[in-house]
This record gives structure tokens, sequence and C-alpha cells, in this order.
């Protein structure tokens, strides 16, 4: 049903109203300099490895742990604290159920910065640990962790030898970006076979569930990944033991140099919190001492994902600003500002920040010029295919002080993305062919993150820069992106978000991209697309998907957000359909719950970091994509 032309008059005008309150708040956002950089926030997990590494750092004198950073672990224990669910457990995005590894972790910092255990608060959280299988059901990571302090037994979990920095085949290069940082370092750690004190009579005791077995579980099937990797695991251990010392030390020289090589010109190891962590403790591990440059940098930057303010503690686990800059720029682009200066300025900074040295991605692509940006504000071995799509995007509309050198950058940057398009015609988001998925199988994968999939949500936005740029159906690139969209659709209509939660935001871009890619909005794969948005959208005429997706493997529904809200209009649009009520009744939704400085409130977590285990809050993605969903709607209502 289509509303009365009054009615549609209505909304356009009320909506442009609403757009120019949200570009003017976006604009007052911007820094100085032209780029926008907002807070990156998760949950209770990072504050409570934050005191795991000042244990590491600061270990007990005479039986008594009195860090140096006294102050700041009790800052963080009383963020985690004040996070604690009713039923005592800690969750890893608001309003999620308990998690058993994040209450782990919270439950050992709590413990370890001086809570009783036998407080109401604690013990709520003990049970909660016990009611779930005990400690032995958190993750691997976990377990490890602890075994550092000898708080779980180290021939209980998996190894991590520094040998793999050896293996041919490019093995290393197998597993995702993100992974092979945190294995690199942690594998240094795990080398020396550290057991760091702990404050006399500490221990974890109480959170061990009797008759529930410590090590790694097999696979029922006698045959399978799984129990190849378990039994090659037990023959690392007794490497581990008996193994050449020649060949252990020149893993680790090796992997010494990987490691230090990625920190530089880097906001830190991957420059993100884990392996930045892990870094730290292999610096330790290996003899630098303290004032060491290396070491001294390495403290610095993980620090620097600190916040500390009068009324809160947090860390973030990274930093967004090419993200949320070339983001925030398209959307004002899109919204059509006259305003040329701050988005002179925006381009200026991005193009001071194309990565023009060769990363871990050239392994696979040796003869591709170097090119792309990456997630943070330095991390040149690890160009990101989506903030490099996005940028291009953005610098379509931002122009620099010099023409030529865009022109230039525009030019080595679509020859890097056509390069990393993978052999199924999607895109990832570090590499190229990250499809080795019996490594999801090692004893160390619960983390599901040890591939760097291609995914709709990034093959959508690839196809979406590819045509912002000229490119169309006609190039093989787009065809064969195309095709793997209509290949990847779901069953119900709705398409996989592997960086966005969930389905809808998988569905919002690859209807998007479909459209780049020059795809007709009567083809019956866009129509189901546009049938499911519809289908699933809430009563308030806003759109929300809850973190859960991820975990039941189809679209669970939540109270709507202004971002989801945003990208299922952009969906609909994009698909073809500009005048249905369904794309009015999430018009009005953005229309009537903006705030009076042009802002939205959003609570939930709508960014996926690793699906099930980590989810983010990007707290600008509730400002720029209403301001690119009422951009679509105004442009669609002129060309009707």
């Amino acid at each position: 049903m289509t509303p009365g032309p009054q009615i549609r008059d209505s909304l356009i005008s009320a909506a442009g109203g609403t757009l120019g309150r949200a570009t003017a708040r976006l604009l007052e956002l911007q820094s100085p300099n032209g780029e926008w950089c907002a807070e990156l926030t998760a949950d209770t997990t990072l504050e409570s490895d934050f005191i795991l590494l000042q244990l590491w750092l600061y270990p007990p004198v005479s039986g008594r742990w009195n860090p140096e950073s006294r102050i700041l672990v009790e800052k963080a224990a009383k963020s985690i604290l004040n996070r604690q669910l009713e039923d005592g457990g800690f969750n890893i995005y608001v309003d999620g159920p308990t998690e058993i590894s994040a209450t782990v972790k919270a439950y050992f910092a709590l413990k370890l910065s001086g809570y009783d255990v036998n407080g109401e608060r604690m013990t709520k959280a003990r049970e909660c640990i016990l009611a779930r299988g005990g400690i032995q059901a958190a993750n691997s990571y976990v377990k490890v962790n602890l075994s550092l302090f000898g708080l779980y037994p180290r021939e209980a979990c998996p190894s991590i030898p520094p040998e793999f920095v050896l293996l041919p085949f490019n093995f290393l290069f197998q597993m995702s970006s993100w992974t092979r940082a945190i294995v690199v370092a942690l594998s240094i750690v795990h080398a020396s076979n550290p057991m760091r004190p702990v404050p006399e009579s500490f221990n974890l005791d109480e959170l061990f569930l009797p008759g529930v077995p410590l090590g790694l579980k097999r696979s029922p099937k006698l045959f399978t990944w799984r129990n190849f990797f378990l039994a090659a695991d037990r023959f690392l251990k007794f490497w581990e033991k008996w193994g050449s010392r020649t060949i252990r030390a020149k893993a680790i020289r090796e992997g010494e140099r990987w490691m230090v090589e990625r920190t530089k010109d880097s906001d830190g190891l991957g420059a993100i919190y884990p392996p930045m962590m892990y870094a730290i403790m292999a610096f330790d591990v290996l003899g630098y001492p303290p004032d060491h440059p290396e070491r001294v940098e390495a403290l610095r930057q993980f620090n620097h994902l600190m916040v500390d303010e009068d009324d809160r503690f947090l860390f973030q686990p990274c930093f967004s600003p090419i993200w949320d800059t070339a983001m925030a720029a398209y959307a004002i682009g899109e919204a059509g500002t006259t305003s040329t200066e701050p988005l002179r300025r925006t381009a200026d900074w991005l193009l001071a920040r194309e990565i023009r040295r060769k990363g871990d991605w050239s392994v696979k692509r040796p003869d591709t010029e170097p090119s792309g940006w990456c997630f943070e504000y330095a991390n040149a071995f690890y160009p990101d295919i989506d903030d490099t799509a996005m940028v291009l995007l953005a610098l379509n509309h931002a122009h620099a002080s010099n023409p030529e050198a865009q022109s230039a950058c525009h030019r080595r940057a679509l020859d890097w993305l056509l390069a990393m398009q993978s052999s199924d015609g999607g895109w990832a988001a570090f590499d190229v062919d990250n499809d080795w998925h019996i490594l999801a199988d090692v004893p160390f994968a619960d983390h599901n993150a040890m591939l760097d999939p291609t995914c709709a949500d990034i093959t959508g936005r690839i196809l979406e820069a590819l045509k912002a740029h000229g490119f169309g159906r006609e190039h093989p690139a787009v065809r064969r992106g195309a095709e793997y969209l209509i290949r990847h659709q779901e069953a119900d209509g709705s398409w996989y978000g592997r960086w966005g939660v969930a389905y809808i935001y998988g569905t919002c871009f690859a209807l998007r991209g479909l459209a780049a890619a020059g795809e007709s909005d009567r083809e019956a794969h866009v129509l189901r697309g546009g049938e499911w948005l519809r289908s699933i959208q809430n009563a308030d005429g806003g759109w929300g998907e809850c973190c859960a997706s991820y975990d039941n493997g189809c679209f669970t529904p939540a109270p709507s957000t202004p971002s989801q809200t945003a990208w299922a209009i952009m969906g609909l649009i994009a698909g073809g359909d500009t005048t249905s009520l369904s794309v009015r009744h999430g018009i009005e939704y953005l229309i009537e719950t903006q705030r009076r400085d042009g802002d939205w409130d959003e609570r939930l977590a709508t960014g996926t970091g690793f699906p099930r285990v980590f989810y983010l809050n990007y707290h600008l993605y509730r400002l720029y994509f209403p301001v690119m969903a009422l951009s679509a709607f105004l442009k669609a209502g002129s060309a009707s």
C-alpha cells in the first residue's frame, strides 16, 4: 500500500528537517583536522583482561599484591561489577544472557581485586559459573591466560607452539589476520612456560566443577579434523618437552622478528587489544627490560585504549577513525551538503593515510601495488578491504586540495580492491581466499575467528564503490561479485551479515550491492530480500535485531534501533521499494525518535567483532546511518 500525495509530501518535508538536524550534528562532531572518531565500546572482558595484565606486570611481593596501577585496577573492577546481571553472570552484549567465559574472567578479576568471595555478588557469580559447567566450560583463551599463573592446568590447555611461523605453505597466513597476530605473540609467551606468581593462597579452585573433564573435548566421531588436531596437540605437548631446542629457538627468533616488524607504522601489534596485550607479555618473556623502547611503546599504545573519566572506566578494543571518517563523510555527501570545506579537510586527512607499503596481504598478492586504508589510525600491515571501499565512496564526495594526488590514489586503491577479490567472487576483510576451513577445528579456535571468509556485507559495499567509480555489470569483477551475492542468499530471502548485526545488515548491503551491479529490482532474489525486510519490521515502525541471531542461525528480533532501522530502509530503497507503508513507517520512526540535538539514542550493540563471541557498539552508527537512510529516501522521492 502506498501513502497518498499529501501524506507523502508532509513526510518528505519532515524527513528533510530531520536530515538537516542530523547532518548539522554530524558536522559538529568533526575534528578540526577533518576526522571523526567516536568511542567504540564492548563488554567487560577487556577490563577483566586489563586486571590480568596488571598481575603479569606487577607480581605480588611477599605474597601480597599491591600493583603500581592499584587505582586503575580498582576502577576496572568497579566497572566490571557495575555490569553484573541479576543472575550473577556477565554478558557479551547489552540485554544478552550470561556468557560463561566473560563471567569466569570477571570473577577472576574481581577476586584478584580484593572482593570477598563470600559476598553476595561474588557468591552469585560463582553459582552462575558452576551452573553452566564450571571453569571447564570457558573458552581456550581464558584457560590459557589462567594457566600462565598456575590457575588452570597447563596440560589441559591447547598448545600454541611458536613453530607455527616455520611451517610451509604459508601456514601462518592461512589464519585470519587478527588470529595470526594473537597466535605469534601468545606462542612466544607459551614457549617460555611461565608460571607467574599470584597472591598468597589465591586460586580459583571453587570454580572447578567436580566430575567434569579439564582437557579438550573429542568429537564423538572417530575420524574428524577435530580429533586429528587433538592428536596433533598431544604430539606438540611431547615436542615441547623433548623436541629440538634448536628449532624452538629459531622459531622464537622468527616470531620475535615477525612481531617487532608488525609493531612498526602501527598503533600496536594488529592495532587491536588482544595481540597488543600479548605483545607486552611477549616482550617481557623475551627479556626486554621495562625501559626498552619497544616494550615502552607497546605498553603506551595499549594504555591509550583506556577511557578513564570521573564516572566511568573502560577499554576500547581499538580506535575506528578511518571507518568513522569515511562513513561520516559519505553520509554528509549523500545528504547534499553545500559546505565543501569540511569535506576538503576530510579528503586531505584520508589521502595522507593511504597505506603505501606491502603487508600480510601481499603473501597471496605479491605483484599488486600497495594501497588501501586500515580501520585504525595506523596499521600498515593490515589495510582493510571494507574500509578501503568506504573511503573510496567518501572520496567520491570529498575533494582534496590536490586533485591529481587524489586521482592517482583512486586508481591505486581500485586496483588493489580488484586484486583482493577472492576466487569465489566475494571479498573478505583483510585477505584473499582465507578459507582453510579445517582450521576451525584446531583446539584454540573456539574464539570463532580463525578465518576471514568472504561475506555479503563487504562484497555489497565493494560493488557500491566500484559503481561509484565507473565500473558496470560488464566488468568481470562486478559480475562475479553479483553472482556471489545471489548464491549466498538465505532461504528466507535475507543475507547473513558478518560485520554488523546481523541479517538486517547483510541484507541491506547485499541489496545495495546488487543495485550497484545493475540488477533489476524485478529480479526474484531482490524482491525476496525486500519482502523479508518488510516481514520483520517492528510495530513501532523501526527495525531491531539481537546479537543472538548468530547463536540461533536465523533472525532474532530486538527493540528497534536507529542504525538497524536505517539499514532496513536503505535495503528496501535499493531494492526498488520507495513508497510502501513499510518505508514510510521506518522514516517516521527516525523522525519521531530523533533527539533535539539531531542525534539518536542507541543502547544495543549493532556491530560485530567475532560472531557469538565479541560485539561492538559504534557510537556514531546511530547518527551517520540514519543520515544515509534519510538521504536515500529524499532522493527517491525527488526522483519519483
